[in-house]
């Protein structure tokens, strides 16, 4: 009598670990689909807006050569290439990310990093991509601040600890390709 008892527990003790288990990999699956459908939304997204820049005719190339007293460049560690809409009307529209004004995107192939760089800095925005939070703006001379999560699951900038110096930064607007050297 005491054994059957005994086996009746440890049944539905072991029904209740296998239901555990089978729980515990639903959500695993669930979170890695996630992770994989935002990584790769984003990554066409910037595909295509990449595309968008880079079909319109160069008008220029600005060659920043300032130097600094010490005789270096102050823009060593930017390479920049503009790019503009040749004589045509220009469209004053934004480009949208998920419902979300877009300023440019920002691409680290070093850590396989291609988000959307958005304008406003909500809750929402920053689970989304990455978001500008103040500056001088995209690409333009002075300090700027992209804002982002560093979540443990691979998203946005959860992979800044494995740059390495050199590494290339590439950040885009409606108008710029610009390159930055990861450089501490």
């Amino acid at each position: 009598m005491f054994e059957s008892k005994y086996s009746k527990v440890l049944t539905v003790i072991l029904v209740i670990v296998i239901i555990a288990i089978l729980g515990l990999l639903g959500f695993l699956a669930y979170d890695y689909i996630q992770n994989y459908l935002i990584s790769t939304d984003a990554s066409d997204f910037v595909d295509n807006f990449k595309g968008e820049v880079g079909a319109k005719e160069p008008s220029n190339t600005t060659d920043n050569n300032t130097t600094t007293s010490d005789g270096e460049s102050a823009f060593d560690n930017i390479q920049s290439t503009n790019t503009s809409a040749g004589g045509g009307s220009s469209s004053n529209t934004k480009p949208m990310y998920k419902g979300f004004g877009m300023l440019g995107t920002m691409e680290i192939p070093a850590i396989n990093f291609k988000y959307p760089v958005l304008e406003k800095v909500t809750k929402k925005s920053i689970e989304t991509a990455v978001a500008f939070l103040y500056g001088s703006g995209l690409n333009q001379p002075g300090n700027s601040v992209i804002i982002g999560h560093n979540y443990r699951n691979g998203l946005f900038f959860s992979n800044n600890k494995k740059l390495n110096i050199g590494d290339k930064i590439y950040v885009t607007d409606n108008s710029r390709n610009y390159t930055y050297i990861y450089n501490i």
